[in-house]
């Protein structure tokens, strides 16, 4: 009997044994939203899959959301389109997530961390949401996007709320949602004439040419693109750094390791999204009828890659992490695969590279302070509070 994994309950967990031992019986489970894939060989080979799509546009409509600003706008995100629209709006925003343009800024993301610990590494304890990590993310992505720094509170918040349209509360969230949908779609709008105005070096520029001198880019999709890179840059990065603390604090001879080896940072960020990823499950959408290693799928069913499930599997790489055995493992799934394979997942690694062996240095000793307070963990999952306690470390400057 194939097992029921009830994905939409904010009280299940999609890293509990209940999930592992399904994954031991067979490959796949079922949800309220499709099938799961729990084993690795069977997750990879599906996300690469050309009878699949990527099937987030979907996940309004299986929450019960049929209209509205939200849906409409969900259905023209990168996330939801497909074959040659998809292709186009993904080559023109390539450009800002090279490999090179991204190492070029590293050593203002190693400043920026470095500024924020020497706020509170002398008082011995954080709050590391609110005081590290949705700073830090949200900054890079004012960096990245040329948005004045200075504004990244209220870039922030809207972003905040616009990532619940990743959690499985989104139907209950969603007049939070659409109000930051409508304010931070109004500031991109007026963050686009000012670009027309006054171009700059910068993305928003970049992409406006490409709009107005090649005709390859529609305003309504510069500006809904430039949404979903504003909310999606900070929320998977903030997230993912609490997770990847929390991780590490469970491994506390790995934290160390970290401290004294920060070259093992890269390292690390494979590591915790490998047990521990923000993105507990990715969406794929049969397009005909499949048969799956014998699974039956008609066309539109709709199939979830269980991430940390996929990346656990005792069949390819031991559960437990090790930092220095990152290197061995097979490739994670927290950023998806096949032609929906994360567009900013370059900087995601090397802000996260950055930040992750700075705080371990600054806070050898870390210690949870409490419980924190998490989102389920279950469709997107992270922290909202996660205070920590450490012993006090001298201010060292942005040299550090």
């Amino acid at each position: 009997m194939t097992r029921f994994l009830d994905l939409a309950d904010p009280a299940f967990d999609v890293t509990s044994p209940p999930v592992h031992e399904a994954r031991e019986e067979q490959w796949y489970a079922e949800t309220p939203y499709g099938y799961a894939v729990l084993r690795y060989a069977e997750a990879s080979a599906l996300l690469t899959d050309r009878r699949f799509r990527q099937g987030n546009a979907r996940w309004p409509e299986q929450n019960g959301i049929h209209a509205g600003p939200f849906l409409r706008w969900w259905q023209d995100v990168l996330l939801s389109l497909e074959g040659d629209d998809h292709a186009r709006l993904r080559r023109l925003l390539m450009p800002a997530f090279r490999r090179r343009t991204i190492e070029a800024m590293q050593p203002q993301f190693q400043q920026l961390a470095t500024e924020l610990l020497d706020a509170f590494a002398p008082r011995g304890q954080v709050e590391l949401v609110g005081e590290f990590a949705e700073p830090y993310s949200a900054r890079i992505l004012c960096l990245l996007l040329g948005l004045p720094d200075d504004e990244w509170e209220q870039v922030a918040h809207w972003a905040d709320d616009l990532g619940k349209s990743f959690g499985i509360r989104v139907k209950e969230d969603l007049p939070r949602i659409e109000a930051a949908l409508a304010g931070l779609t109004g500031y991109v709008e007026d963050v686009v004439d000012d670009r027309a105005a006054h171009p700059r070096e910068d993305l928003v520029t970049t992409l406006l040419q490409a709009q107005e001198s090649e005709g390859r880019l529609s305003r309504e999709e510069l500006v809904v693109s430039l949404v979903f890179l504003a909310f999606a840059g900070m929320e998977t990065t903030r997230n993912q750094i609490g997770l990847a603390v929390q991780t590490l604090l469970r491994h506390p001879d790995q934290w160390r390791l970290l401290a004294a080896r920060p070259d093992l940072g890269r390292a690390a960020v494979e590591e915790v999204m490998r047990v521990n990823p923000t993105v507990t499950w990715v969406t794929r959408e049969a397009v005909e009828d499949v048969d799956l290693h014998g699974l039956q799928l008609p066309a539109g069913s709709i199939v979830q890659v269980l991430s940390h499930a996929a990346g656990t599997d005792p069949a390819v790489a031991d559960p437990e992490v090790d930092l220095l055995r990152a290197a061995d493992r097979p490739p994670h799934l927290g950023f998806g695969g096949g032609v929906h394979h994360c567009l900013g997942h370059f900087v995601a690694r090397t802000d996260m590279a950055v930040a992750l062996p700075l705080l371990a240095a600054r806070m050898p000793d870390a210690r949870p302070d409490g419980p924190g307070e998490w989102l389920p963990v279950s469709g997107n999952t992270g922290a909202l509070r996660f205070p920590l306690r450490f012993t006090p470390q001298a201010t060292r400057g942005a040299r550090a």
